[in-house]
């Protein structure tokens, strides 16, 4: 222990005095001289850019406005613009059934409507098909002409038999083709229709002989033909009934909701003309 001096104090240490800090240049917390450099390229590009953005927006400003007029404008003159919601990954027709058709009509529309599908999934095939026969030696021709079938018939089918309601005679022809079209191509003749390029029966029978895989591909197309026939068969005879129950008028604008074509206003219309028609 350290003696005690006079007056109770303790001696300091002879070691306890600590090394001076190093002095602080002047002004080293608060150097207000101190500047950030600043790129002036980035607040160039960030000013064109935000330019670019601003005439961007102006532009589908102007894009939502004009689009607004000609859905007011199309409003005032009785057109029915109505919007496409299907298939549902890429829409390219109106299609709601449940809402907008009578429930009386709903079942027969349907089925004409599955009757479309079911020629897209019958041609589809159809294509599948004859590219597995050219792969084993039938030739491109057939496959070729798969495909014309395909992008000739399916939006053939959908145009004339919605454009033909409005003439509903022009509709059963046009239908009534389609289904001489499915018979033919179930049975598959090798006239007028070059060799193999429908999944019929004779072609069928013919391939399975030299390929089994194709030969069955081949049956499969058949059964679609012959199911797409007594669907379509079904159709016909169910409009031509509701004719007789409904009545034209109201049928014919069943038909026209098959790809919303925005003529429902348009039957409206010529069914109150009619109606004035027959009062005077």
């Amino acid at each position: 222990m350290h003696p005690v001096l006079q007056g109770g104090s303790v001696p300091p240490a002879s070691n306890s005095r600590m090394p001076p800090l190093p002095h602080e240049p002047a002004g080293f917390y608060n150097d207000h001289s101190a500047t950030v450099d600043i790129p002036l390229e980035s607040t160039k590009d960030l000013s064109k850019k935000e330019r670019e953005l601003q005439a961007k927006e102006a532009e589908l400003n102007k894009r939502e406005r004009e689009l607004k007029r000609r859905e007011e404008a199309a409003s005032r003159a009785g057109i029915v613009i109505e919007k496409k919601n299907w298939p549902p990954f890429m829409p390219i027709i109106h299609h709601d059934i449940s809402n907008e058709i009578p429930i009386h009509l709903q079942r027969m529309q349907y089925l004409a409507f599955s009757s479309l599908l079911g020629l897209t999934a019958c041609l589809f095939w159809n294509i599948i098909a004859t590219a597995a026969a050219w792969i084993k030696g039938g030739g491109v021709m057939i496959w070729l002409l798969a495909v014309i079938y395909f992008i000739s018939g399916v939006p053939g089918a959908y145009v004339l038999w919605t454009e033909s309601a409005l003439k509903f005679g022009w509709f059963f022809l046009f239908y009534a083709i389609h289904i001489l079209f499915c018979v033919w191509s179930a049975v598959a003749p090798p006239f007028p229709f070059k060799g193999k390029s429908l999944t019929g029966i004779l072609p069928a029978i013919d391939v399975i002989g030299n390929n089994v895989i194709v030969g069955i591909f081949y049956f499969i197309g058949f059964g679609l033909f012959c199911l797409e026939s007594l669907l379509s068969i079904i159709v016909i005879r169910k409009t031509y009934s509701e004719i007789n129950y409904s009545g034209l008028v109201e049928l014919q604008q069943v038909y026209m909701y098959f790809r919303g074509s925005g003529k429902a206003a348009e039957m409206r219309r010529e069914a109150a003309r009619g109606a004035m028609r027959n009062a005077f």
